[in-house]
């Protein structure tokens, strides 16, 4: 049966590199969904880079959901991204609280750091931003080092199983249903720490790591993740199944000599298919 769902992708456009919507818009086109996308910024090419210019595109964004709005047009999901100004959080945040309360899902990926810090270029004005649309989360899917800043809680080597659940209920404590916290070390184990609001049970998933890093994997993770729930999936479910098509990505593309433009997702679609 034909997938009509549509979904709102609103993130950063990398002209170089497969990070935020390049690296979302082949995935979810590829699982089928009838994909719309909203820039937040052009960005001349991923942050790994020692070189960049990110464009600011909060009018884009402004006129472009008052003329949709006008318009009527509806979306059964939305998934936010990387925020530039703090206008252009306060309108997309708006947006997604008025579409909250008519049912739409809205998922939160707060991107803003990773690895005990922030983005290079990224102002710590970002995590209070990021709060704002965190509060009308139906699910937030938050890195380790982000799920800390969002919920000022200081970050450690590695959490007990007590620890990682009070961090989980931090984020949701802002207002989030369910959440997705990855790259935590619980217990000496590389995990992933939920909870699922629909069956009010936390969950973690056990994750195989591998040495080797790229830009882009949580987008393609979130996208999964994305994909997976609107079809009906479980959140664990959902995050395992995520979780092991970035690591095959990885390992197809370890040999890569330059990361830093992030994987050929397209060139690796196939991996979604599997379970």
């Amino acid at each position: 049966m034909k997938n009509t769902q549509q979904l709102l992708l609103i993130n950063d456009m990398c002209g170089y590199g497969k990070v935020a919507l390049s690296a979302m818009l082949p995935v979810l086109s590829h699982m089928g969904y009838r994909i719309h996308n909203l820039p937040t910024a052009l960005v001349s090419d991923t942050l790994n880079y020692p070189k960049f210019y990110i464009h600011d595109t909060t009018e884009y964004v402004r006129e472009s959901l008052a003329i949709w709005e006008d318009l009527g047009f509806e979306f059964d999901a939305i998934s936010t991204g990387f925020i530039v100004t703090e206008e252009e959080a306060r309108i997309i945040s708006d947006f997604c609280h008025r579409r909250a309360k008519t049912g739409t899902k809205v998922f939160v990926d707060p991107i803003m750091a990773d690895n005990g810090k922030l983005y290079a270029g990224v102002p710590e004005s970002t995590i209070g931003l990021m709060r704002s649309l965190v509060e009308c989360a139906d699910c937030a899917v938050p890195n380790y080092t982000e799920a800390c800043l969002l919920t000022e809680t200081p970050m450690e080597n590695g959490l007990t199983s007590e620890a990682a659940r009070a961090l989980v209920d931090a984020v949701r404590n802002l207002g989030a249903k369910s959440v997705v916290i990855t790259s935590c070390k619980v217990d000496g184990a590389d995990v992933i720490a939920g909870f699922d609001h629909t069956t009010g049970e936390y969950f973690t998933v056990p994750i195989d790591m591998l040495p080797v890093y790229f830009p882009g994997t949580g987008d393609t993770f979130s996208s999964v993740l994305l994909g997976r729930v609107m079809h009906g999936w479980s959140l664990e479910r959902a995050s395992a199944d995520a979780a092991r098509v970035v690591r095959e990505l990885i390992a197809r593309n370890a040999d890569q000599e330059d990361k830093s433009a992030g994987m050929p997702i397209e060139a690796c679609l196939d991996v979604i298919d599997g379970e």
